[in-house]
């Protein structure tokens, strides 16, 4: 219907209404939609007809001729009785599904052919009965996922089995003693399923690996690596090889090279660091301009694709980093040693330069392979000493490059880049792993000033590759990209800061809608309203990707942007590395598909080990409060969920649930739109956000869980609910959040 057509005033006829709405949704291809992109969809456009498609949705779902697969999203059913594929989700309190078409259908464990979580199955789906939601049926496993299991082994004189800590499987799982691998009971172990049989409620398996004793750290933290599918130590034929790598540098490939061995150069890095793969040179021009070299260790002139190193790497894409170690992507041999850019020893590099203006505009640059030998290695904190007293060697240097970064950042934020700026938490680990205290790693200017050149440079590869003039196609090349935000998200956002008075751009380019968010940022500080606002602010942006398609980094508002300045701890800056020495020697443009397919791995990996820090740092919390059973804090609530609301201390970023079956003094509906718990007979609102006293209840290690008791304003926990008008017999109470969404 085109736009002002006359019709889109005239109220729709109930019957027309259902019918449109049913024809339009069973168009898309099974996608969701909320009310107001439906009402659009048909030619809907009046305010108060927009309330007759709500209650009409409503109506068809009540009569199940669509569904209503999340709280105000709306899609046409599936054919029922027929044949599709899916993945099977299952989890250990019994709730097993199939994903079909991004719907999710019940399946009852009798009709599981015991498929695995992950398992590509083919399913017949029966027709719901009336009342009821539909459930499916496995006929076929078409493809079981490769997985493992970490739990604890159970051996006794008749029985012996790993007691799984997976959310995925919920029956413990057998294990012949022949298949034990010298495990005892009570340690922690690695188990795969070798044979589930249909008539059996236990599958039967083998152990992988023996990790040690339960709650023991080692154990503990390599059972968080088995339980993502990490690898927890390095095969020993890759080890063997990096041993072999020749180190020394010869006057033949230093020919090749631009020397950078005469110029200040030194790394500013982390005290517990190890592998240094980035230092910063800097040199007056006899113009008065700057030469800043952006150095990064040329990993791949060691690693040669296909070789045993570059396959482990290229599988393991990203080291982890686990709250007391790192596991590297690379051999120790190569990551701390060979390519790691310490002081007073010759390294060859992967570089780019820049001229820079005392404006810090770039005014030349290049990129190349270097040498260099750094005169000095920085921690963050005796740089940043050098900065703020302008006193230490290399002053001048810092100051100068100081002066640059800042000027850099300054315009950077200036052309709508994101500003999030959140403390991030560690822990002070005595010499058995146990977390001692908890420290904020907060970023200062020494940090800032290597973030901008690291900027810079990821930029300038980026630009080098992809950035061509007219009718010429760009060869293809691994970007770091970053979404637009979702619109839903930044939709409400901007909704419910306008509630405390603050006004978001959500329309716009991508500078505005960023400068917009920046300066909620600003406003907010020290406000009550500030944590609220600024977890939904992250909370609405997307992730950061691998990819061959550059659409651009939003949050940085780069139109091209990479990863090329740790090679040494990710396999995607390997990648660019080949790519920027293969295009200039005039090398043909890479396969795309394959590039693409490493960048799905890449970015999946990323994903991965990005879970597995957030697990280790669970953990390690648990265990620091375990010892604090009963102590009292303030905390902010920082998410809230239909089983109770998450809060974090104030003291130590720690977080822990406030379970919504102690929410004792009331019966709690979730308003997920508003992001709270309302209680249905007083009214108590519990928002994201808001500031809560709250006492440690319980610390459970084996879910990595911590529980807090709400505490009242008087010191007192919440109060149970009082027998009181009671509900009469028969009488419908519906949830506020539903009755809420209907009125708007």
């Amino acid at each position: 219907m085109k736009k002002g057509d006359k019709s889109r005033g005239k109220r729709i006829r109930k019957q027309d209404l259902l019918q449109k709405i049913v024809e339009f949704l069973q168009q898309q291809n099974k996608q969701s939609f909320n009310y107001k992109q439906i009402a659009f969809g048909i030619g809907v456009e009046n305010p108060a007809q927009r309330l007759d498609v709500l209650n009409a949705l409503d109506e068809l779902v009540a009569a199940d001729d669509i569904l209503e697969v999340d709280l105000g999203k709306y899609k046409a059913k599936s054919n029922r009785g027929v044949e599709s594929t899916g993945y099977f989700v299952r989890r250990s309190n019994g709730k097993n599904a199939v994903v079909v078409d991004d719907e999710m259908i019940m399946v009852a464990e009798r009709n599981s052919m015991h498929a695995l979580n992950g398992d590509k199955v083919r399913v017949v789906v029966s027709a719901a009965r009336k009342g009821a939601d539909p459930e499916a049926r496995v006929i076929e496993i078409i493809e079981a996922k490769e997985q493992q299991f970490v739990g604890t082994l159970k051996i006794d004189k008749n029985y012996s089995a790993l007691v799984s800590d997976s959310k995925f499987l919920a029956a413990d799982i057998i294990i012949p003693r022949n298949k034990l691998k010298g495990g005892k009971n009570g340690d922690k172990a690695v188990a795969r399923i070798v044979q589930w049989r249909d008539d059996e409620m236990n599958p039967r398996g083998e152990v992988i690996d023996i990790l040690g004793v339960k709650g023991e750290n080692n154990a503990e933290m390599h059972a968080i690596l088995a339980e993502f599918g990490l690898p927890y130590k390095y095969p020993e034929n890759v080890e063997k090889a990096a041993q072999r790598i020749n180190a020394g540098i010869t006057p033949e490939e230093v020919a090749k090279r631009e020397d950078f061995r005469g110029v200040t150069t030194f790394t500013i890095d982390p005290r517990d660091a190890k592998d240094f793969d980035d230092a910063l040179s800097i040199r007056q021009l006899a113009n008065g301009n700057w030469e800043v070299g952006v150095h990064i260790a040329d990993v791949t002139h060691y690693v040669k694709p296909g070789s045993v190193i570059d396959k482990e790497a290229q599988k393991r894409a990203t080291s982890v980093y686990l709250v007391d170690r790192t596991i590297p992507m690379l051999p120790e041999r190569l990551s701390n040693g060979i390519c790691s850019l310490r002081p007073d020893e010759e390294k060859l590099t992967f570089s780019a330069i820049f001229e820079l203006d005392s404006k810090a505009n770039v005014v030349n640059s290049r990129i190349g392979r270097t040498v260099i030998k750094s005169d000095r290695r920085f921690t963050y904190e005796e740089a940043q000493e050098i900065i703020e007293t302008g006193k230490g060697e290399y002053s001048r240097e810092l100051e100068v490059l100081n002066k640059l970064a800042q000027e850099l950042r300054r315009r950077r934020y200036q052309q709508g880049a994101l500003e999030f700026d959140r403390a991030e938490v560690r822990f002070e680990i005595d010499e058995n792993g146990k977390p001692v205290n908890v420290y904020f790693k907060e970023s200062k200017e020494a940090n800032k000033l290597i973030e901008e050149f690291m900027l810079l440079a990821n930029l300038t590869v980026a630009e080098s590759v992809g950035k061509v003039g007219k009718n010429k196609k760009a060869k293809s090349f691994v970007y770091r990209v970053h979404d637009n935000p979702d619109t839903e998200k930044i939709g409400n956002l901007a909704l419910i800061a306008s509630r405390f008075g603050y006004k978001l751009v959500t329309d716009g380019s991508t500078r505005e809608v960023n400068k917009s968010v920046n300066r909620l940022l600003r406003d907010v500080k020290g406000k009550g309203e500030e944590n609220m606002l600024s977890i939904l602010a992250i909370r609405s942006m997307a992730k950061a990707v691998y990819t061959t398609d550059n659409i651009g980094h939003y949050g940085l508002a780069m139109p091209y942007y990479t990863h090329f300045t740790s090679p040494i701890r990710r396999y995607p800056d390997m990648m660019v590395h080949r790519l920027l020495a293969k295009y200039a020697e005039g090398g043909r443009s890479a396969d795309k598909l394959k590039l693409e397919e490493e960048c799905k791995h890449d970015s999946d990996m990323e994903q991965l080990a990005s879970n597995a820090e957030r697990a280790s740092i669970r953990y390690k919390q648990v265990e620091f409060m375990k010892d604090r059973l009963g102590e009292v804090y303030d905390g902010v609530i920082s998410g809230v969920t239909e089983w109770g609301f998450y809060v974090e201390l104030t003291e130590s970023m720690c977080e822990g649930l406030v379970p919504i079956r102690d929410l004792a003094d009331d019966y709690y509906d979730l308003d997920d739109k508003n992001y709270c718990l309302i209680g249905r007979r007083h009214g108590v609102r519990y928002t994201l956000g808001d500031q809560v006293k709250v006492q440690v209840a319980r610390a459970d290690l084996e879910r990595k869980q911590l529980d807090f008791a709400l505490i009242d304003d008087k010191g007192n926990p919440n109060k149970p609910l009082k027998p009181v008008e009671q509900r009469k017999p028969g009488k419908r109470h519906e949830p506020k959040n539903r009755r809420n969404r209907k009125q708007k």
